[in-house]
């Protein structure tokens, strides 16, 4: 396997909005010929003088895993992208766009955050950077906030974010619940985050409600019954954080198999501030993603490696805890498909930048500027087993990130400019 390919299984069915007709796959098995058809309804956009297109389609331009096509040109039509290639030999259409020689990349897919929460952890993160380390337990603080907040300010606060994210060229998101810890308050979080995203993940079992202190088995009970049943209509997945002080791998097992069995598809927190069962356990379940894994065995990379589940790698955790960095080298060089995510949370990782959690692992995980782009574009998309967004090729969703640089590279060459200038989001331009 090589750094930055596709996951070692086909990848399965798509999310909410999978590419299904036939003629989405005939363009996705013919990606360099197809011309837009034509519609009275429907009108088609060139965008030419692109400097330098990652697509992450390998059959592409320099049939690296970015598929990186010089002097590119993509044309859109409807919210997909129905041709990429050479500029010179770009058919013609309704519009034209000019990307005066700069560099356009997939919409990044963030598929690990956390941004239904109110409530503010200014003091905690000012005491941790003056000396006290990390810990699971101060969630309890945004737990307490959340659930004294109104539908309306959770949602006014999610868009907030939402809007800083898309500014930054994200635009797909995966959100938990996990800040409620009742079966109301986890539920009215996920009918909030689901009116904004197909990717919801259902987080009760973020840490032990502080009612059930003296009796956790009881709060796994509540997770695995009458909260799971107010919550699974409104979420895609499940995710638990296996950890000390917070669940053990006996507890995250009965928890992630309960949502299986409701149709709910595991995710896991896994070896984030120790090592732990959580990746072996994300392996034996089928997890779509593995998030963190920070510290993790010979056989916890082995286990990634002959598995299709995703190594999600979070470093804005690491930078505003002070953590020690997770090894993408390793990860990589054994042939485990890796992600980027931001972890956006309000306790641990207060960031919806994508580009700067880019350039961190550039920077202090061992990753190439290549590597680390595909990660937070092709390996989120990986993370969500989905295969319509990540990339720019026909048959995908049009969602692209116009950079006001030549080239990728500068997301990390250039660490905190805010190098995004257009976002098109499903063919529309919002950006």
């Amino acid at each position: 396997m090589t750094p930055g390919r596709p996951p070692a299984r086909p990848a399965s069915t798509p999310g909410p909005d999978p590419t299904a007709d036939q003629a989405t796959k005939d363009a996705m098995s013919n990606a360099t010929t197809v011309s837009p058809a034509h519609s009275a309804s429907t009108a088609s956009t060139l965008i030419t003088n692109i400097a330098a297109l990652v697509t992450n389609d390998p059959s592409l331009g320099d049939n690296s895993p970015l598929g990186l096509v010089q002097d590119a040109a993509v044309v859109i039509e409807g919210d997909r992208v129905v041709w990429t290639g050479d500029q010179s030999k770009a058919p013609a259409t309704d519009n034209r766009v000019d990307a005066g020689g700069r560099a356009v990349i997939p919409g990044f897919v963030d598929s690990h955050s956390h941004l239904v929460f109110a409530g503010d952890r200014t003091r905690e993160f000012n005491a941790r950077m003056s000396g006290r380390p990390y810990s699971a337990g101060g969630i309890r603080t945004t737990v307490a906030a959340t659930r004294a907040a109104s539908d309306a300010e959770l949602e006014a606060n999610l868009t907030r974010y939402l809007r800083e994210a898309l500014h930054q060229g994200t635009t797909t998101f995966e959100t938990k619940s996990g800040y409620g810890l009742t079966a109301e308050d986890e539920a009215r979080a996920l009918r909030v985050a689901a009116a904004h995203t197909d990717e919801v993940t259902y987080l009760g079992a973020h840490i032990v409600a502080p009612e059930f202190a003296e009796d956790p088995a009881g709060y796994v009970a509540l997770v695995t019954g009458e909260m799971l049943d107010a919550c699974a209509q409104y979420a895609r997945w499940i995710d638990v954080f296996c950890e000390q002080g917070a669940f053990d791998g006996d507890q995250a097992r009965a928890i992630l198999t309960a949502g299986k069995e409701r149709g709910l598809h595991p995710r896991i927190h896994a070896n984030q501030l120790s090592y732990g069962p959580g990746v072996q356990l994300a392996v034996e379940l089928d997890a779509a993603s593995a998030d963190h894994c920070t510290h993790l065995t010979d056989a916890d990379v082995d286990a990634l490696a002959n598995s299709r589940t995703v190594a999600t790698l979070l470093p804005g955790a690491e930078f505003s805890t002070r953590g020690e960095w997770p090894d993408a080298r390793r990860l990589l060089d054994a042939g485990v498909t890796v992600a980027l995510s931001t972890d956006c949370n309000p306790g641990s990782s207060f960031t919806s930048s994508v580009p700067f959690c880019v350039a961190l692992a550039v920077r202090d995980m061992g990753m190439t500027p290549d590597e680390a782009v595909w990660s937070a574009t092709a390996g989120g998309a990986a993370a969500l087993r989905r295969t319509d967004i990540g990339r720019v090729t026909p048959g995908a969703y049009a969602d692209l990130t116009l950079l006001d640089a030549p080239s990728h590279v500068h997301l990390a060459y250039r660490p905190g400019v805010p190098l995004v200038t257009g976002v098109w989001r499903r063919g529309e331009r919002v950006l």
